[in-house]
């Protein structure tokens, strides 16, 4: 019997990374796209970040204390971003098959806030987190740590379901990378890499976007979820690598 659901969503070919750029995400679970956002688009996000910044109970779960938070998923210069052709195509690349824009929120860890420990995002689903940085970041303000895929204790070559792990096996913090760069950067990386913010000791703006791309097989699954998600955003766009 046909998928009717899924011939009612629309298709969005999605192209391929060059040959340096897949073999370095294949190996390493993670790509650091620099000046992947054009600069005439920055401020632009950064305004959508602000106005989408609200109280605490704007969210239908509770956010973590030590961040600012905004709701920015019906913004179309946030959308725009979601649907960079680089971005896409790294998606591609992690997930082979179709897949869909799940989510997309806002984030800034205040100052002395944001540190988190080492941790892995959805064992066994396959997904994809990116970061889109609206602001310069490092491990002064809060910008991301991770481990690369062949440091990864808990990554021997099949997912993470398969093996019963989901935030066991994590490596020892030497071995985490800390990630800097400037604006419009934008990090994707395999959500079950261990990774986690560092503090914003400076108390420097760290605003970023985190999205996530999802197997189109979850889409049900997040479909069930929406409402405690806040995702407000239209999801019904399949992308086709």
């Amino acid at each position: 019997m046909p998928d009717r659901m899924s011939d009612c969503l629309t298709a969005t070919k999605v192209g391929r990374l060059d040959a340096e750029q897949a073999a370095g995400l294949d190996r390493d679970g993670y790509l650091l796209l620099r000046s992947a956002v054009p600069d005439a688009w920055r401020d632009g996000l950064r305004a959508a970040f602000e106005c989408g910044v609200g109280a605490g109970d704007q969210w239908s779960a509770p956010r973590g204390a030590g961040w600012r938070h905004a709701l920015v998923d019906l913004d179309p210069a946030v959308q725009q971003t979601c649907r960079l052709p680089l971005l896409l195509a790294a998606g591609a690349q992690m997930l082979g098959g179709p897949f869909f824009l799940a989510q997309v929120e806002g984030r800034e860890p205040l100052q002395g806030g944001g540190h988190q420990p080492l941790h892995r995002d959805g064992a066994g689903t396959k997904a994809v987190a990116a970061l889109v940085f609206l602001d310069a970041y490092g491990p002064d303000n809060g910008g991301t740590r991770l481990v690369p895929r062949h440091l990864d204790p808990g990554f021997v070559g099949q997912p993470l379901v398969d093996r019963g792990l989901a935030n066991q096996a994590l490596p020892d913090e030497t071995l985490a990378l800390k990630i800097a760069g400037e604006a419009g950067d934008i990090l994707v990386f395999d959500a079950d890499l261990p990774h986690g913010a560092t503090c914003n000791r400076s108390g420097a703006r760290r605003r970023s976007l985190l999205l996530s791309f999802m197997p189109e097989r979850n889409r049900a699954a997040m479909d069930a979820c929406r409402a405690i998600r806040n995702v407000r955003m239209d999801t019904s766009e399949r992308f086709i690598p």
